[in-house]
């Protein structure tokens, strides 16, 4: 029996039905945008008060946490507050869901929230890894720079203040800062439309971390001021014993779903066959 030959292929053609992989296209976005984002965030709250509350609640459980550690062992506090930066954006996973049925204009459910993560384990997993070993360099430069610059001894957990700003300590007050500012810049580069992007698209974790870098970088003084203004709120909701993000976390949280809608284009749909 002769075989059927196969026809021929032209040099460089596609192979048939071979899905085509879309670049990932950004927008630019402006100085306005960012108070936008938050107006839009705030609606979606008016909209869902029961999953925002839940939401926020949570936000001030760390909140509570974060104090109590800062009274008793202020050396960790750093290292603390850099795991509520690598958890906030997983917890407001739920947020994003929330504002992603919001705009398909669906009824935001909380038990569709609390398991929205479940179908992108995989791509989730990863991102979690590399933030994990971000915060964990993270503390452990905290500790270094506590015992190499700090020039009077471990704080006490009542003159912490006072012992922080001590005139002695100004070096190590200046390399704290630089070094927790160098390890929130990466965070938050990482972090800032990544996991929205992988819950939107179910994109793998490098790419949709690549893509929050490229928005950073190809908007570096609007992310700036975004990036100010979550953690102006989120220093001035910790007034009062931290009650302020029972509303400043939700959101910022769904602010943050209106961020990546507006700095990546969504993909474009198929052209139809001729």
């Amino acid at each position: 029996m002769t075989a059927t030959p196969s026809h021929p292929r032209t040099p460089g053609a596609p192979e048939p039905d071979t899905a085509v992989a879309q670049p990932i296209a950004l927008r630019p976005v402006g100085w306005a945008d960012p108070f936008r984002w938050l107006a839009r965030g705030l609606q979606d709250v008016r909209r869902a008060p029961g999953i925002a509350l839940f939401y926020g609640v949570c936000f001030w459980g760390m909140a509570l946490l974060l104090g109590w550690v800062f009274r008793t062992r202020p050396e960790y506090t750093m290292s603390l507050a850099s795991g509520c930066l690598l958890l906030g954006p997983f917890l407001a996973m739920g947020l994003y869901d929330t504002s992603r049925r919001r705009e398909a204009g669906l009824a935001p459910q909380l038990s569709e929230s609390l398991t929205c993560w479940d179908r992108h384990m995989g791509s989730m997993g990863m991102l979690v890894l590399v933030l994990v070993v971000l915060e964990l360099l993270w503390g452990r430069a905290s500790l270094v720079v506590f015992a190499v610059f700090f020039n009077t001894g471990m704080p006490s957990t009542t003159g912490v203040l006072q012992a922080v700003f001590n005139p002695e300590n100004w070096s190590f007050v200046a390399v704290y800062a630089l070094v927790g500012g160098v390890f929130a810049a990466l965070v938050f580069s990482t972090s800032v439309v990544s996991i929205p992007m992988i819950l939107d698209r179910d994109t793998d974790a490098l790419t949709a971390g690549i893509t929050s870098m490229r928005v950073v970088l190809e908007n570096p003084l609007v992310m700036l001021l975004w990036g100010a203004l979550i953690t102006a709120l989120v220093v001035a909701s910790l007034w009062l014993w931290g009650a302020g993000l029972l509303l400043a976390g939700p959101v910022l949280g769904c602010a943050s779903w209106h961020a990546y809608r507006a700095c990546v284009a969504p993909p474009e749909a198929p052209a139809a066959a001729t």
